[in-house]
């Protein structure tokens, strides 16, 4: 091949290198913006699984939270979808700040669940952490002319003894504390031990959703 087919073939191919290399990249951002919430920001269930399992090999006490929003149908009913979307924007914002001041992660598992991981020291550090997070969720969050309520219920989950535990044992724990919170009109609720209390339905706390089975047994 003589000069002249070298640089007509690196022409021709130069724009097909371009192109591709743009092509990846797109397929990247698009990837990267399928693994958080288009809304809130934050990572979503399958990045937050990623990311809680890289917290939980570390050799520190991290501790594993679930929590619901309380009244937020309310808010979506009286006030609108824009509404809720704000409380939701508002709360993951709070989120994020208090689990990135405990070197840890928030997440948006979805509607209004989040689940955050946070390094606590000691476990006897975490009421104060959780009492401080359910104190900057409870703010009324702006919207229009007026402030709209929030409240959440908090369950969290520390492992105090190696091995560790898997992440979704410690979700599921954190989740059955969330409940307990909840059945006690919100607030914070911190899980004993790593054995389950509650049982499951699909790999789910019975009673979450998508447990319940649907008629005549289809799936």
């Amino acid at each position: 091949m003589d000069t002249f087919d070298v640089l007509t073939a690196g022409a021709t191919a130069g724009p097909l290198v371009a192109g591709w290399s743009a092509h990846t990249l797109w397929m990247r951002r698009r990837l990267a913006r399928a693994r958080m919430d288009a809304l809130t920001g934050l990572p979503a269930r399958e990045l937050f699984t990623q990311f809680a399992r890289r917290d939980l090999r570390r050799l520190e006490r991290v501790a594993v939270l679930v929590l619901d929003l309380d009244g937020f149908k309310t808010v979506n009913d009286t006030h609108g979808h824009a509404a809720g979307d704000a409380v939701l924007v508002a709360v993951a914002g709070r989120l994020r700040r208090w689990a990135a001041s405990l070197d840890g992660t928030a997440a948006r598992l979805g509607g209004d669940e989040f689940a955050a991981t946070a390094f606590i020291g000691s476990a006897a550090y975490l009421p104060r952490h959780m009492r401080a997070l359910e104190a900057s969720l409870r703010e009324p969050v702006p919207f229009r002319e007026t402030t709209l309520p929030v409240g959440a219920s908090i369950g969290a989950y520390t492992h105090t003894s190696l091995p560790r535990i898997d992440l979704s044992t410690a979700l599921r724990r954190a989740d059955e504390a969330m409940y307990a919170a909840k059945r006690a009109g919100g607030g914070w609720h911190i899980a004993d031990g790593p054995i389950p209390e509650m049982t499951t339905t699909n790999g789910r706390r019975t009673g979450r959703p998508g447990t319940t089975p649907l008629p005549g047994g289809a799936r």
